[in-house]
């Protein structure tokens, strides 16, 4: 079990993990979501869902702290509580890519010295963001496994030019609205 994937299970931040192991390529990979803010505590057995995640997350690492990381956070409020609870294994030289429901505008800001890449979210996933950007369609990942997929989108990711315009974290804050996720078809 790599340092990262302890450091996650210890602190009870997976939920509902839909890949969770060493990639082909990689120490350790995972897709899921990622709790920001528990949920309380009820009894020793049971516990309200969380309060805030990061959601659709991708992750990558080859070391102790966070090489890749791509989510959506429904709300940039949801920003400085996610640096709070994941700081100890955030690193100066991850790659960090957040698609923001409630942006207006996409932009590279630094926070704490580390730099996040921010894209406005509205219709699309995460996954097909990250295959936009990386020049990737769904046909290239075709008949691949889970490993794989996650191997190829963080290869092809990091050696992409994500075009984005640098901001101070104010500015990113400034295009944060109050609309949300647009949702189609029946709810």
């Amino acid at each position: 079990m790599s340092k990262l994937q302890e450091y996650l299970s210890c602190n009870n931040l997976q939920w509902q993990p839909t890949f969770n192991a060493k990639t082909d390529n990689h120490e350790y990979g995972y897709r899921g979501s990622l709790i920001i803010t528990p949920g309380k505590i009820l009894s020793a057995d049971k516990q309200l869902p969380p309060k805030a995640t990061c959601t659709q997350s991708i992750l990558v690492t080859d070391s102790d702290t966070i090489d890749f990381l791509a989510c959506e956070l429904s709300t940039l409020d949801f920003f400085e509580p996610f640096v709070e609870a994941y700081k100890e294994v955030l690193s100066l030289d991850g790659l960090y890519i957040l698609f923001v429901t409630d942006l207006d505008a996409d932009g590279k800001f630094e926070y704490q010295g580390i730099t996040f890449n921010t894209f406005a979210l509205d219709e699309s996933s995460v996954w097909n963001e990250l295959l936009d950007h990386s020049d990737l369609s769904k046909g290239d990942l075709k008949r691949t496994s889970a490993e794989e997929k996650i191997d190829t989108v963080y290869d092809a990711i990091k050696s992409s030019t994500l075009r984005l315009s640098d901001k101070t974290y104010e500015e990113i804050k400034s295009f944060q609205n109050s609309n949300g996720k647009v949702l189609f078809g029946a709810v």
